[in-house]
């Protein structure tokens, strides 16, 4: 599947959650209109049948699902594609292991020249965060919104913004240049489909 050009960009929340909840969480944000799912499990405990369980729901709605970290993962349960940090392996080990059609996103922080470089290197799209206080990473550097325009006017992938960011906040920066809105909080602490029925409101405005 292919990276989407705009929308929602939920990410799982699996902290204090069984299996079944996370997979209802995400049944719910996927009818609420999520254009991409992040499978994000830090724990490393998480069985495959859960990832599995996961993609096939997803590709139920035509929605994609990559992999946070795991290129492994990726290739084992055929997920379309993987989100990479700085310590998460290179882009080009991913292509090697998954192909040149996988979906492959980078963590760019504040960095503009780290985006500059991974669009270079092929990446599918580009992360920048955290903008505003944010529970699952409480101690991330913050990004500016002035890289989001910067970013705009020099990248031509995608442009995903995440950190914090709730419907009530997330236009502005929409407006500078991100073109998805990546979520955790946001959406799984609240009743999910009503919380992605806001978020994708934002885009249509």
């Amino acid at each position: 599947m292919q990276f989407p050009t705009s929308g929602l960009y939920a990410i799982t929340q699996t902290e204090g959650k069984t299996e079944q909840q996370i997979v209802d969480d995400v049944a719910a944000a996927l009818t609420g209109g999520v254009a991409i799912l992040q499978y994000r499990h830090k724990q490393k405990t998480e069985s495959n049948a859960l990832a599995s369980a996961l993609l096939e729901l997803c590709h139920k709605h035509s929605v994609p699902m990559i992999i946070n970290d795991d290129i492994n993962l990726v290739a084992n349960i055929g997920a379309d594609g993987v989100h990479l940090g700085k310590t998460d392996g290179t882009i080009e080990q991913a292509r090697n292991i998954l192909g040149t059609s996988a979906i492959i996103g980078v963590s760019c922080y504040n960095s503009v020249t780290r985006a500059l470089a991974a669009e270079q290197q092929h990446a599918s799209y580009v992360a920048f965060g955290r903008f505003f206080t944010s529970g699952s990473k409480p101690l991330a550097a913050l990004a500016d919104i002035a890289t989001l325009i910067k970013a705009k006017t020099k990248l031509r992938l995608p442009i995903v913004a995440i950190g914090g960011i709730l419907p009530d906040n997330g236009r502005p920066l929409i407006d500078a240049g991100a073109n998805l809105l990546a979520v955790i909080g946001g959406l799984f602490d609240n009743d999910a489909e009503l919380a992605a029925r806001a978020y994708c409101a934002l885009f249509e405005k």
